[in-house]
């Protein structure tokens, strides 16, 4: 993992926390507007939609734990590649499952933001 990985994993974790603490205020930093966010049901997301969805209720993140995490240093752009944990509440509907997930974050104005989220649940 070359200089920059380490540091996008513990963005990506705190932004993890953000989504469990319902901390927009950090999502709006740490997410690109043009980011395109694929769940693990298939469904698109958008930073707008993402953030809408938590500050409306209609998606609850309660618990986002991250593990295994491992960065390819491309320059001004970290993949990331792990295993999370997820519990939230979707439209009214608790779940808890675990998911791999990759994960891309570009480096933009002298910040990471992330531009790139998809999972697959565990079986």
């Amino acid at each position: 993992m070359a200089g920059n990985g380490q540091t996008v994993i513990d963005l990506d974790r705190k932004r993890m926390q953000a989504m469990a603490a319902k901390d927009t205020a950090t999502l709006e930093s740490l997410i690109a507007d043009d980011l395109i966010y694929t769940h693990s049901s298939a469904r698109l997301d958008t930073k707008r939609s993402l953030i809408d969805n938590m500050t409306s209720g209609s998606t609850v993140y309660t618990a986002v734990e991250p593990s295994d995490v491992k960065a390819q240093d491309l320059g001004d752009t970290v993949v990331l590649t792990g295993i999370a944990q997820i519990k939230v509440t979707a439209n009214g509907n608790p779940l808890a499952f675990g998911v791999r997930f990759t994960d891309v974050y570009a480096k933009r104005g002298g910040r990471w933001q992330m531009v790139t989220w998809q999972s697959t649940k565990l079986p």
